[in-house]
């Protein structure tokens, strides 16, 4: 008896403190305004959520046909791993786009040389990992492209959340092997809401093939020339080379092969 008594005891004086704070609002406050947080991680209206479900061996050339769909644009691409980086940069610029590398491996001058040519429209395509894109100064970014899904589903609200800024208008497209679904159905989740799906065309983007294979092989090569040479203690990473020079073209050219 004395347990239920000691429960009925605190159950009153519980009811009893809610009842006080209510009139206390009443009496103190002037035309109060409630607030209820929900527990969903939201993303902002003016944001436009696609996802785009591929098999993973022709990831590349729907990587690449969005990029041409939505040329002109800004665009950061987040990748798992600093190499990703590094050798989407350079079947891009084989294919003729603009676009430059950061990552943790560079240093941290090298970062923002990177970020200030995209910042200053010499380069509209920023290849990043998680971690490197962190505490970037860009205001203006007008899509994000999910080339490898995040393991963590947190990482994606970050992501996305580097376009539609400041009331601006966004896009944020993930692309989804069969591999990575697991991960893509726990973002859907996480955010509360099913996203609708990215109108590609497999036609023209089956066209691009062979251009993207060839792309992807010398870029290959790049990486494995580069990547073979050893480093003094201390040294840099990239050689302590300019990065339009390490990814192998001098700035505004590309291989005639490659353009349209």
């Amino acid at each position: 008896m004395l347990v239920v008594g000691y429960d009925v005891l605190i159950g009153f004086e519980k009811h009893l403190t809610f009842f006080i704070v209510q009139k206390l609002q009443r009496v103190c406050l002037r035309n109060p305004v409630k607030i209820e947080a929900s527990s969903k991680y939201s993303t902002v209206d003016t944001l436009k959520q696609q996802y785009l479900f591929l098999p993973a061996k022709h990831k590349d050339c729907y990587f690449v046909y969005i990029l041409t769909e939505m040329s002109g644009s800004t665009s950061m691409v987040f990748t798992c791993t600093c190499d990703a980086t590094r050798l989407l940069a350079l079947i891009l610029r084989n294919l003729g786009l603009k676009a430059i590398p950061i990552n943790g491996h560079m240093s941290q001058s090298k970062r923002l040389g990177a970020s200030n040519k995209f910042k200053s429209g010499e380069c509209n395509i920023l290849l990043c990992t998680d971690v490197a894109s962190r505490g970037l100064d860009i205001p203006t970014v007008d899509m994000v492209i999910n080339y490898d899904i995040p393991t963590n589903s947190k990482d994606y609200i970050h992501r996305v959340g580097r376009t539609a800024r400041a009331g601006r208008f966004g896009v944020a497209i993930s692309l989804v092997n069969q591999y990575e679904l697991g991960w893509y159905i726990q973002i859907e989740k996480l955010i509360g809401n099913k996203l609708p799906e990215y109108p590609a065309q497999e036609e023209e983007v089956l066209l691009l093939e062979e251009r993207v294979s060839e792309a992807k092989r010398l870029a290959v090569m790049k990486m494995k020339e580069t990547g073979g040479k050893k480093k003094r203690r201390g040294e840099e990473d990239y050689d302590g080379e300019d990065i339009d020079k390490y990814l192998g073209l001098k700035e505004g050219k590309s291989s005639k092969k490659f353009r349209r």
